[in-house]
């Protein structure tokens, strides 16, 4: 169960990754939306599991393939961004969220 410190860090986290990824998106996909749609934070908040959805959603592995290579840029733009909130800037690990795909097949599997 989630602490009430780690659910406001994630929130914060999810926030400003979705700032950066509104900024430098393009950078990483061009003509991708990258949407961050949850963060995980570990208890001693060092790390941080952010789940994207990519829209539309051709190409996804390249993209995020991409997105890890520059985790390291990612990750010190958050600092940045949220240095006078956090002492310490977690690790980020990226992961896609297959959740609006198991909904529209769902959907497909339902109008069929």
């Amino acid at each position: 169960m989630e602490s009430t410190r780690q659910k406001k860090v994630a929130r914060l986290i999810q926030k400003e990754l979705a700032d950066i990824f509104i900024k430098k998106g393009n950078e990483l996909a061009h003509g991708k939306l990258i949407s961050i749609t949850k963060v995980r934070v570990s208890p001693d908040l060092s790390f941080a599991k952010v789940f994207i959805s990519i829209f539309p959603a051709a190409g996804q592995d390249d993209i995020l393939k991409s997105i890890e290579e520059h985790n390291s840029r990612i990750r010190f733009d958050l600092g940045h961004k949220i240095r006078s909130q956090l002492r310490i800037v977690p690790e980020i690990a990226f992961h896609i969220d297959d959740s609006l795909d198991y909904i529209d097949k769902i959907d497909k599997l339902l109008k069929s």
